[in-house]
């Protein structure tokens, strides 16, 4: 695409942000749409508080254009999207977070807020409501002798429409909204540390639920290698937004199919960019050059790579936008 086919949004980046940190931006979002219009599929991972920092309003558009193809998610992004979405109102921002006591921190706790830097999730409205609903849908998938992803629970809750009483933006700004309608292939690791996940874990503490009735992490990464030998013909590349198990879980598919499995064709991710304020470091994983990644099998030597030192939610809108020519 020819930059006078830009918008605004793009236009100024390629414009202004010329070198460092900035240029990275530029040159990561020009890769990750050369990829996708050669026919490369691309996976993206959300680690942090994604979805409390509502980046639905302009991920759900990059999935509804195809601009993703696969998602790897923590347990909390998964749930906290849904709950915004049902929620909304209820939500109590705290512009002065760095400055509250303790016991100001304690007050939130009582009052059912629990925050997430700048940003309360309420406890009844967004955890409680979505508990009600999801639990019927477990239970309903036991007794019928059902078993399926974290992810797949939730797409079944909200494409029920059960969830839309409670409504309180527009369902085209929750991403998960629109990856349920895409059924969007997803891989959500250590799902068991969310909210909801704790929540299931309650139910089989009191023997109202097995555990089994969740697919487990194992089962995650056997579809995630099936998903990656039939999609990989024509490359896949890896978008990464913030670390932890998000992005670590599914870039290890590749040198487990290598290596475990010896299917030595298995080609590497062709493309690589990383979105993290976790600064180089010695002995850390989100802090890791890209280049230690191919001595894992991970990457190869021509992979393009990129790495942008900042915070996602600056940047990973700019570059979305990018991608959506705004």
């Amino acid at each position: 695409m020819n930059t006078k086919d830009k918008g605004v949004i793009s236009s100024f980046i390629e414009k202004y942000y010329l070198h460092f940190n900035a240029a990275t931006v530029v040159d990561a979002a020009k890769e990750y749409e050369s990829k996708i219009n050669s026919g490369s599929k691309m996976l993206v991972s959300l680690a942090g508080a994604m979805s409390t920092a509502e980046i639905g309003k302009i991920f759900a558009e990059i999935i509804r254009q195809s601009k993703v193809h696969i998602i790897s998610c923590t347990g909390a992004n998964l749930e906290e999207d849904i709950m915004n979405l049902v929620a909304h109102s209820h939500y109590k921002r705290v512009p002065n977070y760095r400055d509250l006591t303790p016991q100001q921190e304690w007050d939130l706790l009582e009052k059912g807020l629990n925050r997430v830097t700048d940003t309360c999730i309420p406890e009844e409205e967004a955890f409680r409501r979505l508990q009600q609903h999801i639990f019927k849908i477990w239970k309903d998938a036991e007794d019928a002798g059902e078993r399926y992803f974290p992810h797949e629970f939730m797409y079944k809750m909200l494409l029920s429409g059960v969830l839309e009483q409670y409504y309180e933006i527009d369902s085209k700004d929750s991403w998960m909204y629109a990856a349920a309608k895409a059924n969007l292939p997803m891989v959500v690791p250590g799902w068991e540390d969310s909210t909801m996940g704790n929540i299931f874990a309650s139910y089989v503490l009191k023997g109202e639920l097995k555990a089994s009735t969740m697919k487990s992490g194992i089962e995650y990464m056997t579809f995630l290698a099936d998903w990656y030998t039939d999609n990989s013909k024509s490359g896949i590349g890896f978008f990464q937004i913030g670390g932890g198990i998000a992005g670590d879980f599914p870039i290890c598919v590749v040198p487990m199919l290598y290596q475990d499995m010896e299917r030595t064709n298995t080609p590497f991710w062709n493309y690589f960019c990383q979105i993290s304020d976790s600064t180089t470091s010695y002995g850390s994983y989100s802090g890791a050059i890209p280049n230690e990644k191919i001595t894992w099998g991970k990457l190869d030597i021509d992979t393009p790579k990129f790495i942008i030192e900042s915070d996602a939610t600056i940047v990973a809108p700019l570059i979305f936008a990018y991608l959506l020519n705004m």
